[in-house]
C-alpha cells in the first residue's frame, strides 16, 4: 500500500469505528450502534494535540467538544462534523474495513462526514505544531445528525453563553461553499373513522378512504408553493413518504395515517407548515375527521449573508488553494441550520459528494480530503479579518 497522508490515516481509523445511528430501529446489532466509541477516540486524539476535550450527551448518543484558544480578541470558529452514520443495510463493501483504491477511500461514513473530521485533525496537527493558530477554534463531533440532531442541542447547552462567531459544517459539498439550503419538517396526519365488519361497510366509516381524500387535498394545497419561489432554492416541496392503516381486509379501518416530508424555505417554520396543512384540511371539509398529530422541524433552513464572516473567510481559504470562492445552494438540510437558528451564522463545506453519501459503495476522493486540509490550515491561521493572514 502506498504511503498515506496523516489525514487519510485518520480517516481509516474513523471509518473502522462503527458509529451507526439506529434511526429509531431496534434490529441493528448493538456493537455498531451509537457514537460513544467515536467520541472517546476523538477525545483521545484531541487530548494528544493539547486541546481541552469533553464528552457530552447520554445513552450512548455522545458528542465530543474540543477547544483551542489563542486570544479573547480573536474570532471563534466552530467546526461541526457529525460522527454518526446511517445504517449499513445493503452495502456491497465491508462498511468498517476502509479500503483505498487509487484516489478513493471506501467505507461507511467515509464521505458523510468522517472525511471532514479527518482533514481537520491533520490541519490542527500542523497548525498547533507550528504555533500559528490565529483563530479560537471549537471542534464538535456531534451525535445524531442523521435523525434528530440531539447532538447539536447537547453541544449548545454545553457551550451556554459561549457562542462562536461562525460555524463551518463539514457535509460533503465537493469543496463548494454552501450558504443557503432548505430545511425539513416532518408531519404525521391521521384520519379517524369507525370500525365495523366489512360485510356491512356502511355501518362504519372507512379511515383509509377519508385519508385518501385528505391526501388529494394536501397535494392540491401544495401546488400553491409554486407561487412563492426562493431566488436560489426555488420552490418548497412536499412528499408523502409513509402510509399506514387497517388491520385486516374484512374490517373497515378506524385509523389511518401518513407521514409528510416538507422541505422548507428560509422564511418557513414548523408552525407555518402546520397552518398550511390544517388550512388544506379545513378547506376540503375534512378537519373533523383528519388531524395533524405532529409537525416537527427536523432541520431548519439556512440562509447566511454573502458578506458574513463565515462566507468571506471560507472564500478566502478556497481562493488560497486555487478553488472557486462562489457560493452555492443545496436542497438537503444540515446541522448548520440548527446553529443558524441559535444565532450563529454558518456555511457548509467539505470533501466528497452528497451523491455518494448513504450509498452501498460509499467513498470519498482522497485528493479532496487532502485539499480540505489546506483549506482548514488557511482558516486556522487567519485572523478575524479573513483577508489578512498573520505569521
Amino acid at each position: 500500500m502506498p504511503d498515506l497522508s496523516r489525514s487519510i490515516r485518520h480517516l481509516r481509523d474513523l471509518v473502522s469505528i462503527p458509529s451507526v445511528n439506529p434511526m429509531g430501529r431496534d434490529d441493528i446489532p448493538a456493537e455498531i450502534v451509537g457514537e460513544q466509541r467515536m467520541a472517546e477516540h476523538l477525545g483521545h486524539v484531541f487530548g494528544k494535540l493539547g486541546m481541552d476535550a469533553e464528552l457530552v450527551g447520554h445513552d450512548g448518543r455522545t458528542s465530543v467538544v474540543a477547544e483551542a484558544r489563542v486570544s479573547t480578541d480573536a474570532d471563534t470558529l466552530l467546526v461541526a462534523s457529525h460522527i454518526d452514520t446511517v445504517p449499513v443495510d445493503g452495502m456491497e463493501i465491508d462498511p468498517f474495513d476502509p479500503v483505498v483504491k487509487g484516489d478513493q477511500l471506501f467505507g461507511r461514513g467515509s464521505c458523510d462526514t468522517k472525511a471532514g473530521m479527518a482533514a481537520l485533525l491533520e490541519a490542527l496537527e500542523r497548525v498547533l505544531d507550528r504555533g500559528t493558530l490565529r483563530r479560537n477554534v471549537i471542534v464538535v463531533g456531534e451525535a445524531d445528525e442523521e435523525l434528530g440532531s440531539i447532538g447539536v442541542v447537547d453541544v449548545l447547552d454545553h457551550l451556554g453563553q459561549r457562542r462562536p462567531d461562525w460555524v463551518l459544517a463539514t457535509e460533503p459539498t465537493e469543496l463548494r461553499i454552501i450558504n443557503v439550503h432548505k430545511g425539513a419538517v416532518h408531519a404525521r396526519i391521521r384520519a379517524h373513522g369507525r370500525a365495523c365488519h366489512s360485510s356491512d361497510p356502511l355501518a362504519g366509516s372507512n379511515a383509509i378512504v377519508t385519508l385518501a381524500r385528505a391526501i388529494l387535498a394536501i397535494e392540491e394545497g401544495a401546488t400553491l408553493l409554486r407561487e412563492k419561489p426562493h431566488p436560489q432554492l426555488g420552490v418548497a416541496t412536499l412528499s408523502i413518504g409513509v402510509i399506514r392503516g387497517g388491520q385486516a381486509p374484512n374490517i373497515v379501518p378506524d385509523q389511518a395515517e401518513i407521514w409528510v416530508d416538507r422541505r422548507t424555505l428560509p422564511d418557513e417554520t414548523a408552525e407555518s407548515v402546520l397552518r398550511e396543512l390544517e388550512t388544506s384540511l379545513v378547506d376540503s371539509g375534512l378537519a373533523d375527521s383528519v388531524s395533524v398529530d405532529s409537525c416537527t422541524e427536523e432541520k431548519p433552513p439556512l440562509e447566511t449573508a454573502s458578506d458574513s464572516i463565515a462566507v468571506r473567510s471560507a472564500a478566502d481559504a478556497l481562493k488560497s488553494v486555487g478553488l472557486s470562492s462562489d457560493c452555492d445552494h443545496v436542497a438537503f438540510g444540515t446541522d448548520a441550520g440548527l446553529f443558524g437558528r441559535a444565532g450563529i451564522p454558518g456555511i457548509v463545506l467539505g470533501p466528497g459528494s452528497i451523491a455518494l453519501a448513504h450509498t452501498s459503495r460509499e467513498f470519498v476522493p482522497i485528493s479532496e480530503v487532502e485539499t480540505m486540509v489546506r483549506i482548514y490550515e488557511r482558516l486556522l491561521e487567519s485572523s478575524g479579518n479573513p483577508y489578512t493572514v498573520q505569521s
